[in-house]
Parts: C-alpha cells; sequence; structure tokens
C-alpha cells in the first residue's frame, strides 16, 4: 500500500466529505465553523467542472485509499494587471495534528508553481490558530503579519494573520 500522501482531483463519491467538512460544526473544527449554508453547492460545482476551474479548485488530500480532506485555492486580482491565488485546508479531524496539513500545503504549492503563471500563493488563518500557523512556516511560508478584525466567525471578528510564498522562495 501507498502510504505517501498526494494530491488528487475529488471523485463524486467524496463529496461527502467536502460536505462533512463545511457543514457539521464539530468535524470542521474550532477555526473552520461558518455555520450553514447551500448544501448543494459541492454537488453543483463537481457537476461543472469537476471542482477544478479558472478561477477555484479543490483538490483531495489523500493517504493510500484514505481521503483525508481537501485544499482549495481560488484566484485573486492584486491589480488590473496581477493575481495571486489564496488557499486554504480542510482535514478531517482525525487527521489532524500529524503533519499532513504542512505535507498538503507544500504539495498544493508545488502543484500551483508547476501549472500556473502564479507567482504568489497567500494563506491565512485567525491568530488564534497557532496548529495553522505552524503548519503554514513549516510548508515554506513567510508570515507577513497580523490582519484586524478580518474574519468573522461565532459571532465575532476576528484577527488573522496573512502568510505568503513566492515562486522565487522554492527550488524549482
Amino acid at each position: 500500500m501507498d502510504d505517501q500522501l498526494r494530491l488528487r482531483p475529488v471523485v463524486e463519491e467524496e463529496l461527502p466529505i467536502l460536505q462533512r467538512l463545511t457543514q457539521d460544526p464539530e468535524a470542521a473544527g474550532q477555526y473552520s465553523w461558518y455555520g450553514w449554508f447551500d448544501s448543494s453547492r459541492w454537488a453543483r460545482r463537481w457537476a461543472d467542472n469537476g471542482l477544478i476551474g479558472d478561477d477555484l479548485g479543490v483538490l483531495m488530500v489523500a493517504r493510500g485509499p484514505d481521503a483525508l480532506g481537501f485544499v482549495q485555492w481560488r484566484r485573486k486580482s492584486a491589480s488590473p494587471a496581477a493575481w495571486y491565488l489564496e488557499l486554504g485546508i480542510a482535514l478531517l479531524p482525525e487527521f489532524r495534528g500529524k503533519g499532513h496539513g504542512t505535507q498538503a500545503h507544500t504539495l498544493l504549492a508545488r502543484y500551483l508553481f508547476a501549472h500556473t503563471t502564479v507567482h504568489r500563493i497567500e494563506a491565512s488563518t485567525e491568530l488564534e490558530n497557532l496548529a495553522e500557523q505552524k503548519a503554514l512556516e513549516k510548508a515554506g511560508f513567510t508570515r507577513e503579519g497580523v490582519l484586524r478584525e478580518v474574519g468573522w466567525r461565532d459571532g465575532a471578528w476576528r484577527d488573522g494573520v496573512l502568510f505568503s510564498l513566492l515562486r522565487t522562495d522554492l527550488d524549482l
């Protein structure tokens, strides 16, 4: 059995995992529960483009036959002439705290630099989410600073921490 962590396209049978990680407060975890939303969103997007489009993409994080969670990216405009990608991750509770997040961030960054012309990738997390900050730093991201009251979660504005990775930061 191959125990190597990898990223791959989401198959239709795995849509319930995406649903669970975004619709179940316990599975989403303390820093990723934002309330309920359109429950057919994942199925519609999967039917439309397999969750991989020009401006937004989702890949499954897998090890052997196990789906551990997902990574996603979205295109953001920096100026009329430039864009960057913002990434995120959601792992099932039983796979957190084992280094999989660091590996998944690294794999996704390498994938995006290899298959797009993007020069900058950003990731952010809540100031209190020390595990995610550690994972991003281990994956080579640079902490850029605190974003005051940038996110709304659980009835309050939350400070965030912004990280970046430039194409020139990696030996590709």
